[in-house]
């Protein structure tokens, strides 16, 4: 396969993927020139019915970036147009053409903000530099995709992402799916913000999160960004925890930014800093994860769990993901497509647990029509906290559509 690489030479520069394995790609090679106009060459399995229209849009692209001189080479491999205009601006500025110009695609209507408490039970994480994986994601169903820049994303193709990442949140629609981002760890995270929240994400994902000060310094460049361009809508912030300090900050985390909406834990970080094998029990991070979930309660942020690793043990991700509800997260990460409903199961009420909860729930408002202080269910008192964790349990089966079944 062949792949792009920063900048061949002075005045030259390739980005984009192809070869036989390769799907909604487009491998772009500029060579900038004094003069002669443009020249493009064009291969494309497609080229009898895209072929003129490709041609066409980089045409347009180049002209946008400013380029009026060079030879371009283009292999296309089914890209749609969002990613022809991401390669051709990448490969633009690797060859030092086009700097300070962008060829952002037209924009879709953004979807409605998103609630600072809204389900998060699971979030697939997406490659930010392969586009194939990026139209159907929606069509899966988790409650959000984050376009990933960090750790799924080589160094050497950061530049070529954050582009490509950028088109993606202007052109693709996710549905109902909460758009997020995972940015570089500070400083390198500060060149992403200023390339994606131009494109108002729902939420940020910080990796690495250990001091308030890393918090703090994102929140307000993203604050800085929204006002530069007019955004008033929300941006929200998740921290992951990866390291023991990390963890022993949380709360300062937390309290950094009131954009910081939830905490969650990067498991193969955490434990690689204390040393230890990540195990499938989870016994050398329960404490990490015990004291993450309590300081997300006593803050009023929600708690969401770490990914499961091995895509093909399903019976070992619910067993997790069930032991991760009960410990207190409302969700977890995913890596798969096929994650998505055994996490949605697992952290859903059962029915067993919805028809209690509404039998409490429906005694409460009766002693309170009869002006008693004191709950009965049958010959059993209903304590307060009993009667408020019901609460909370119907509504939460409300949200996930979830009344009286399992999903």
């Amino acid at each position: 396969m062949t792949s792009s690489v920063e900048e061949k030479s002075a005045g030259s520069g390739e980005a984009g993927h192809c070869g036989r394995d390769v799907r909604s790609d487009l491998h772009v090679a500029i060579e900038a020139r004094d003069s002669g106009g443009l020249e493009i060459t064009m291969q494309s399995r497609v080229a009898p019915y895209y072929g003129e229209s490709i041609v066409a849009q980089s045409r347009q692209v180049l002209d946008v970036l400013g380029i009026k001189h060079a030879r371009i080479e283009l292999r296309d491999e089914g890209a749609l147009p969002f990613v022809i205009s991401a390669r051709i601006e990448t490969a633009a500025r690797r060859a030092g053409l086009g700097l300070g110009r962008k060829a952002s695609p037209e924009k879709l209507a953004l979807p409605e903000p998103s609630p600072r408490d809204r389900l998060r039970r699971s979030r697939l994480y997406l490659p930010g530099s392969e586009p194939k994986y990026f139209i159907n994601a929606a069509l899966h169903g988790p409650d959000a995709i984050i376009l990933d820049l960090e750790d799924s994303v080589h160094h050497a193709e950061k530049d070529a992402a954050r582009i490509l990442v950028r088109n993606t949140l202007r052109a693709v629609d996710f549905g109902k799916c909460e758009r997020m981002v995972r940015i570089n760890q500070l400083p390198l995270g500060l060149e992403d913000l200023a390339e994606i929240v131009p494109e108002s994400p729902d939420l940020l994902l910080l990796p690495k999160a250990e001091l308030p000060e890393q918090i703090a310094e994102t929140d307000r460049m993203i604050g800085e960004l929204k006002g530069r361009y007019g955004i008033t809508r929300p941006i929200w912030l998740m921290p992951i925890l990866e390291s023991a300090l990390g963890i022993e900050n949380a709360s300062a985390l937390v309290q950094a930014s009131k954009n910081v909406v939830a905490l969650t834990i990067g498991l193969e970080d955490y434990t690689a800093d204390l040393g230890v094998a990540k195990t499938v029990e989870g016994r050398e991070s329960l404490y990490a994860r015990s004291r993450l979930v309590n300081t997300a309660r006593a803050l009023g942020v929600q708690a969401i769990d770490s990914v499961f690793g091995d895509v093909g043990d399903m019976d070992g991700l619910r067993r997790w993901a069930e032991s991760s509800r009960a410990l207190g997260f409302e969700g977890m990460g995913c890596i798969h497509p096929g994650q998505i409903p055994v996490i949605h199961e697992a952290f859903a009420p059962s029915q067993a647990e919805n028809e209690k909860a509404l039998k409490i729930v429906a005694a409460f408002e009766e002693a309170q029509q009869r002006g008693l202080g004191v709950v009965s269910l049958g010959s059993k008192m209903i304590d307060p906290p009993v009667v408020q964790r019901a609460q909370k349990l119907v509504e939460l089966a409300k949200r996930m559509g979830a009344a009286g079944k399992r999903l």
